[in-house]
């Protein structure tokens, strides 16, 4: 049944990010989507691919400097091939490659599983901050310009209406208090039957791993060299968007206000729990190329190359770092990609 669950639930997260795709392309005149692809620039798209392969190697070389506080010492290139792996996985299972890639490092070196999930989640921590600071950034550059955008475009000029009828957001704001303040009794209340309970101590056992590769970040020798992987990785994300606006006529003298913008609502697109961010991001893209001015099939057709390219890239490197590590490993098959397998790996966590 658990495993049943787990195609489902993978099925379901398939059959949204083809919803979205339908959504980004429907009503377009798709040969011209066809014709932008023909006729852009891919020497600009190449240049994108070599500089976001040197983002992977720096994320890796962060991650290691997370590590090495905690105790553990793996290699450069265990804890690179581990991070590939992962992000290969996230290919096809929505998030389920940050669990895949802790237990691809405890395989090859021996760091447990909730000591590099912590310190992955401290990573999601520290990038979901970055991604605020640039989405407010952007605003503040172009407030005037999404604004007009939402209230005229996407709400249809309905927003005085909206806001003059506040009382559904404000009923809904309420039972949702009400839930989690209910939900917060009930685990106070019952405190002293949990702390008996086997999977309630395995929980907190985790929750003590994950802090522990949380503060690994305190711990640092160079807190400045991990602060300058962290801005290089970012500026990489950027100068991809960037230059790959010279590949097509449409995009092409757009300003870096713009990419800072596709930056930015192209990150919260693949941040949604679907495979490769596929269907969300090119639904943020469009739209937010099309508040600058650029056709829809343009801006389907940038969000297209731009993703296909990354996409390709991270199955070239991440299948390259899956052969390496069942090598190294001993035994062919070890690491399962399968959603079956996935749905076991949680076991390792415990």
């Amino acid at each position: 049944m658990k495993h049943l669950l787990t195609v489902l639930k993978y099925a379901l997260l398939l059959a949204v990010s083809g919803l979205l795709m339908w959504y980004a392309l429907r009503g377009q005149d798709l040969s011209r989507v066809g014709q932008y692809m023909r006729s852009a620039n891919y020497w600009w798209l190449g240049l994108t691919v070599l500089i976001s392969a040197m983002g992977y190697f720096s994320r890796a070389y962060r991650w290691r400097m997370q590590i090495t506080p905690t105790g553990y010492n793996p290699s450069y290139w265990a804890v690179y091939h581990a991070m590939m792996v992962g992000y290969l996985a996230n290919l096809v299972l929505p998030r389920m490659g940050e669990v895949i890639r802790c237990s691809v490092l405890q395989r090859s070196s021996k760091v447990p599983v909730q000591v590099a999930l912590g310190t992955v989640v401290t990573e999601r921590v520290i990038d979901v901050l970055v991604l605020l600071s640039v989405l407010s950034a952007t605003l503040l550059l172009d407030f005037n310009r999404f604004w007009t955008f939402v209230t005229d475009k996407m709400l249809g000029g309905q927003y005085d209406a909206l806001a003059r009828n506040r009382t559904p957001l404000l009923i809904a704001g309420g039972i949702a208090l009400l839930l989690l303040l209910g939900v917060a009794y009930t685990i106070f209340r019952n405190l002293e039957r949990l702390r008996q309970n086997e999977l309630f101590n395995k929980f907190v056992a985790l929750v003590k791993g994950l802090l522990a590769g949380v503060f690994s970040v305190l711990k640092m020798e160079n807190k400045g060299l991990f602060l300058f992987h962290t801005f290089f990785t970012w500026l990489v994300y950027y100068l991809m968007d960037y230059l790959a606006f010279f590949c097509f006529p449409e995009t092409y003298d757009l300003g870096l206000r713009a990419a800072l913008a596709v930056l930015t609502f192209g990150a919260f697109g693949m941040a949604a729990p679907v495979a490769g961010g596929i269907g969300p991001f090119h639904v943020m893209v469009q739209a937010t190329l099309l508040a600058y001015g650029v056709s829809m099939e343009a801006g389907i057709a940038y969000a297209l190359v731009v993703h296909g390219a990354q996409t390709l890239l991270v199955v070239l490197m991440g299948g390259i770092s899956f052969l390496v590590s069942m090598a190294n490993s001993g035994r062919k098959g070890q690491l399962d990609l399968s959603p079956m397998a996935v749905s076991m790996s949680n076991d390792a966590v415990e």
